[in-house]
């Protein structure tokens, strides 16, 4: 298992693992019981004022999972799945210091997403395509703490020049596949922010 910073793509539908590290998400984080698109409805957390995430057209993750019915554990899958699409924000942006990002990250997980996004920013990529997120888990561990595990399918998401617009699209292999194990901490705004992400691409678990 490999420390990752964002969640998704390096290499998508490609067997190349790291183009621009080995992380992982994507879309804006509405959520819908079923699905979650690039525009995210902000899961519970007072009145705190969470900032905007949008993506381009061309690009889109979505979130596949069912609520608990557990009011803790729903703010833990919304705010997971927003600390994905923050990465991917800036990412599409070209920034490391967009709001958002530090809004949804801390620690570890925060300073490795950086390093993940700045390899894009060097690379002059981006993504395009579609990631699905599926197979959540989720743990509690007292009041402020929690572990979510889930699969990413990123064999419909392919990386871009973003100068020649040449897509890499490769077919997809058995690496575009990736098990990922996340902490997430509670804020004193109410916000699960993650900590820390760990990823096993190519993982068994997730192929289908």
């Amino acid at each position: 298992m490999t420390t990752v910073t964002a969640l998704c793509l390096s290499a998508c539908g490609n067997d190349n693992d790291d183009k621009a590290g080995d992380s992982n998400g994507k879309i804006a984080g509405a959520q819908t019981d079923k699905e979650t698109s690039a525009s995210p409805s902000p899961s519970s957390a007072g009145s705190v004022e969470r900032p905007k995430i949008t993506f381009p057209s061309y690009a889109k993750n979505v979130f596949e999972y069912e609520k608990t019915g557990n009011g803790v554990k729903d703010a833990v899958l919304s705010d997971s799945t927003l600390s994905i699409n923050a990465v991917d924000d800036a990412v599409f942006r070209g920034s490391t210091g967009t709001k958002a990002l530090g809004f949804y990250n801390t620690d570890k997980a925060l300073s490795s997403q950086i390093t993940y996004i700045q390899g894009y920013i060097d690379a002059g990529e981006t993504w395009i395509g579609e990631t699905t997120y599926r197979d959540w888990k989720v743990t509690l561990s007292g009041d402020s703490q929690a572990y979510v595990s889930y699969c990413s399918d990123e064999s419909k998401a392919f990386i871009e020049n973003k100068k020649t617009k040449k897509v890499d699209r490769s077919p997809a292999t058995s690496r575009s596949y990736v098990l990922y194990h996340s902490k997430l901490v509670k804020n004193a705004e109410g916000i699960w922010q993650t900590a820390n992400v760990v990823s096993n691409r190519g993982d068994k678990t997730c192929q289908p």
